[in-house]
């Protein structure tokens, strides 16, 4: 359906959108000078062609009434129409205006064809998307599980996106697609509604949970034996850091969980095979390079919402009336992603100008372009936000197998088969064959290593003859289709607890933590997800999947799911770490949650300010949120400051820790110092002490080989070189480390602490030998980084976030990076921080996740709410929005949110009106 545009009323570019055309021209003209030759196909007709119009009206076919599009001065529309189709139209065609380039790699990430838009170099993850079949699951769940509402929503918001397409190509979509004209011709297809419903499931992959650990547990046994694993993975922290729930319980019929002492059931035994997996325990040999072969596999599948699962985290809390200013509840949410240019969230409103049975929705707050509804934020009755639960969703299992079929309970099966044809543009199609076994899809057919591991892996007496060797299958929840986008839109539209645990219900993957306000004053929590119940094993390691008892057995039902409602300390605080104290709990959620430093953090943060009878305001929230505190340079910066340092350089740094008060604000140099002999910490008492594949790629050191082909001779050394990106090696310093060191550190001999020589150094056997070393090493790191003045260090300089196109912004030429890229921002903050601006000890000190967006909802007065993006609304490189809202969020500061009509009308800059 065309839009027609009334052009005598169009958009007109503001005086700051014409200098920014005028400078990119100039620039252009540069390059063509130096012979670049884009400044002969660009310029300012380029850069303005795909800016949308926000004043004005347009006709949309399809739509039934006038509907209102009110952008306020950061570019955030909200939008009013009078009935649910064509809010959901306007919601298509609005998204589709600012960040359609990003919606279309989206669902070529979900359909796994990323090669149809940047040929070969995409073809080996495009396998492995197919190999999941994220979009063929998405199909299944739209055909058989949506409602019919959720459906004709769908419908309607695929017409809006359309509508935008009509007529449109290249350089009026974006700036992206003019750049990829001189590489392809490819031009984008229509819209469809499981371009929506896959989206999701990305979203359910980078929160995953605990696949890289199961991978890493099972690569240690290489170098470390059980005990030194254990140590590195030990138990959550329960007397030390909260769990979620507290006080509330779950409704499974024939129990109730009592907090007093809570409830122990034989059911518990599920988790008693802990450690438990492949062959019993006895990890295959064999396996480890298989399984380090998968690991690159899943780094190289692009990351949408966080670094393939890992470390990602989020802060959610909520503060009930008893304890705030207003007397009603404040709830403050920040979930930490990958940063991506524009930010992973998009900011609106959906408003129905008179709710009723035709027009249902009154809803503000953040989704993701490609998806209709709000996923976080609140209507007029409720809100409610999420962090990631860490349930253990994914297994790996073992699979043996020949050109018949596979092996399970002890008979033959043939493997379910499927072919996929991949394009690439300007190249040849290729061909693939997917395999699945009763466990899933056989992942390890994606790369030839893999394959030939599988034929050599050994297992013990146990396991049935090899055969023709073994391959990796993946069991995930968000393979089976669900409804998952049934919930968002019941969300939306929820007035009270008892509707949003009903919606909570349909929230089957990714498995989050709900947290809830209401404008009644009521608080709460709602951990929802499809969580698997196992026979035998816990998801620690991978499963023999010849052995049936081994299978997921069922699904918990959500009233055998922890929740918490009105609690009586007045608060509920979610930042990934344990939800309940499985002693009072009968049910296994997973071996791996977060450790809750930020968590307890926070509980900390609001127990100091209402004790007492202290009130909590909506700033109160925004500067928690911002805390910079580090917890563990609290546990060692005394330790540290005790250390004799003879060196007067090194003595010099050790200084700037005299007085520090352990924030780690952007301009500390202490910051900077103590981050830097953490750093160092890590490496010399763990990192060197990892195999290679947990290690950063093309660090090398001269270790003991493992290979037992090899001969022994005693003090033989090989120098062997790690194999994994800087942003995902171990250890990378978050609070699983922290909980580490913090068992440990008053055992001044312990093993850990034991390090080499080398040609510099003496080798350490304590604690404060070890630290000293980190210490003198850091001193020279950061002499390197920032120069020889510790005076002049920041952690700031060092901790740098710069903001990336997730496509020709990280791949694409760097003339093409220079116009779609902005930054460097220097932060405060860090991993397990508060404010969690998470960096990878192992890698370095860049910024590799950040608090995505940042949102205080006042359940008083909505219009009092506040929030900020990471960006800006606008996917437009050169839009007055691209990062406009950057700057305040780096920054730690929100901007007003407008929710009612008087409100929006207030701030509204730029009206276009969508008209049938």
């Amino acid at each position: 359906m065309p839009a027609h545009t009334n052009a005598s009323s169009g958009h007109k570019a503001g005086k700051k959108k014409g200098r920014r055309a005028r400078l990119l021209v100039i620039v252009l003209a540069l390059a063509l000078v130096a012979g670049i030759g884009y400044g002969a196909y660009w310029g300012v007709d380029t850069v303005r062609a795909s800016l949308p119009q926000t004043k004005g009206s347009i006709r949309l076919d399809g739509l039934s009434g006038p509907v209102d599009v009110r952008r306020d001065g950061q570019g955030v529309p909200h939008i009013y129409a009078n009935s649910d189709e064509d809010l959901f139209m306007a919601q298509g065609f609005v998204q589709a205006q600012d960040r359609f380039w990003e919606m279309d790699v989206r669902r070529h990430t979900t359909s796994g064809r990323l090669s149809e838009m940047f040929g070969k170099s995409q073809v080996d993850t495009d396998e492995f998307l197919r190999t999941l079949g994220w979009d063929r699951v998405a199909k299944k769940e739209y055909d058989t599980k949506l409602s019919p509402a959720t459906k004709s929503y769908l419908k309607a918001y695929t017409k809006g996106v359309n509508a935008y397409l009509e007529d449109k190509s290249g350089k009026e979509l974006s700036l992206e697609y003019a750049a990829l004209g001189f590489a392809n011709d490819y031009s984008p297809g229509k819209w469809s509604p499981v371009d929506s419903v896959a989206w999701l499931k990305a979203m359910a992959w980078d929160l995953r949970a605990n696949m890289q650990d199961e991978i890493d547990r099972s690569l240690m046994t290489s170098r470390l034996g059980s005990q030194q694993i254990k140590d590195l993975y030990p138990p959550y922290p329960y007397d030390e850091h909260k769990p979620i729930v507290e006080e509330g319980g779950y409704d499974e019929a024939t129990k109730t969980y009592d907090p007093k002492g809570g409830v122990k059931s034989a059911d518990a035994a599920e988790g008693a095979e802990s450690g438990t997996g492949l062959a019993g325990g006895t990890e295959a040999p064999g396996l480890g390079t298989q399984l380090s072969k998968l690991s690159e596999v899943l780094d190289a599948v692009p990351s949408s919402l966080g670094p393939n699962g890992n470390g990602i985290g989020s802060n959610s809390w909520v503060v009930g009336g008893s304890h705030t200013i207003t007397g009603k509840p404040l709830l403050a949410n920040d979930p930490h992603l990958a940063p991506s240019l524009p930010s992973v969230w998009y900011q609106m409103g959906l408003h129905c100008r008179s709710v009723s049975e035709k027009c249902q929705y009154d809803v503000s707050g953040y989704t993701f372009a490609g998806t209709p509804g709000v996923i976080i934020g609140h209507n007029d009755k409720i809100s409610w936000g999420m962090t990631n639960l860490g349930a253990d969703v994914t297994d790996l299992y073992l699979e043996k197998f020949s050109d018949e079929g596979y092996t399970y309970d002890g008979k033959v099966r043939p493997f379910a088969r499927r072919e996929e044809i991949i394009k690439v543009a300007d190249g040849t199609d290729r061909k693939i064959t997917v395999r699945e076994t009763e466990h899933g899809p056989l992942i390890s057919d994606r790369n030839d290593e893999l394959r030939e591991v599988g034929r050599k892996a050994g297992v013990d007496a146990s396991a049935p003859d090899r055969g023709e060797g073994y391959g990796v299958a993946l069991k995930w929840t968000a393979l089976t289709p669900g409804r998952t986008m049934d919930a968002v839109f019941s969300l939306n539209k929820a007035g009270n607890w008892q509707e949003f645990r009903k919606a909570a219900e349909s929230f089957e993957v990714p498995s989050q933590n709900l947290i809830y306000a209401d404008t009644e004053g009521n608080i709460g929590y709602q951990a929802p997800g499809r969580i698997p119940v196992r026979g035998k094993g816990d998801g620690s390691l991978p499963a023999p999947g010849w052995d049936r008892e081994y299978d997921w057995t069922d699904y918990l039902d959500q009233d055998e799911l922890p929740y918490e409602y009105n609690p009586k300390r007045g608060y509920i605080v979610t930042a990934n770490q344990a939800v309940v104290d499985p002693d009072k709990y009968p049910h296994l959620l997973t071996k791996d949650w977060g450790y809750g430093t930020r968590s307890q953090r926070i509980n900390d943060l609001i127990e100091q300010k209402t004790k007492n009878g202290g009130k909590i305001s909506t700033e109160d929230m925004r500067l928690m949120q911002t805390d910079n505190s580090s917890e563990i340079a609290k546990l060692l910066t005394p330790m540290l400051l005790k250390i004799d340092i003879s060196d007067p350089y090194v003595r010099e740094a050790q200084k700037l820790l005299e007085g520090w008060d352990y924030t780690q604000d952007p301009d500390s140099a202490a910051a900077a110092y103590f981050n830097g002999v953490w750093r160092h910490i890590l490496q010399l008492a763990f990192g060197d002490k990892l195999p290679k594949e947990l290690r950063v790629e093309d660090e090398c050191l001269s270790v003991e080989p493992t290979d037992n082909t090899q001969p022994a001779d005693e003090g033989r050394k090989v120098r062997e070189c790690g194999e994994r990106e800087p942003d995902s090696a171990q250890p990378d310093g978050g609070d699983r480390w922290m909980e580490v060191v913090r068992r440990i550190v008053e055992d001044e001999k312990n093993d850990w602490w034991q390090s080499p020589k080398t040609r510099t150094e003496k080798a350490t056997d304590t604690r404060d030998e070890l630290f000293r070393r980190a210490m003198t090493d850091a001193r020279w790191d950061l002499t390197a980084k920032l120069g020889k003045d510790v005076d002049t260090w920041s952690w700031g300089r060092l901790h740098r976030l710069t903001l990336k196109n997730q496509t020709l912004g990280t791949e694409g030429p760097g003339f093409v990076q220079f116009l779609l890229n902005r930054g460097p921002w220097d932060l405060g903050g860090g991993e397990a921080a508060v404010n969690a601006t998470g960096w990878n000890a192992a890698g370095g000190y860049g910024v590799v996740w950040v608090p995505s967006m940042r949102m205080v909802v006042n359940l008083d007065d909505l219009d009092k709410s506040k929030w900020v993006n990471l960006t800006g609304a606008s996917g437009h490189a050169y839009s007055d929005h691209y990062t406009d809202q950057t700057d305040k969020w780096a920054k730690g500061e929100l901007y007003t949110w407008a929710f009612s009509e008087e409100a929006v009308k207030k701030a509204t800059e730029d009206t276009l009106v969508l008209r049938p």
